[in-house]
């Protein structure tokens, strides 16, 4: 059991730690330093083929690069909510299988 001093360094420990890339990241540098894989690639597809035209569309575009980041993040908490309930599903039937 942890005391509360102990609570209050971890919980410290974990605010310092998701802080770190915010202070480590100069922004006014490289102003596009958070960008996606996709438009990465579009950029380079740009310069090696200028004339290039996709041969597929999406299906769906979102409005804005917020709500795309809204999606991304909602597909992931999905993902993880339903792998986390999968897995604690899993632990407690081999818990009760363990007790008969």
């Amino acid at each position: 059991m942890l005391t509360r001093t102990q609570q209050l360094m971890i919980i410290g420990a974990i605010i310092f730690v998701c802080l770190i890339p915010f202070w480590l990241v100069n922004s006014s540098a490289q102003d596009e330093i958070f960008i996606g894989a996709d438009e990465q690639a579009e950029g380079i597809v740009a310069k090696i083929a200028p004339d290039y035209e996709p041969w597929f569309r999406p299906f769906f575009e979102p409005p804005s690069a917020e709500i795309e980041s809204l999606l991304f993040a909602l597909q992931a908490a999905l993902g993880a909510g339903v792998l986390g309930y999968y897995l604690g599903s899993k632990r407690k039937t081999s818990k009760d299988e363990s007790k008969c």
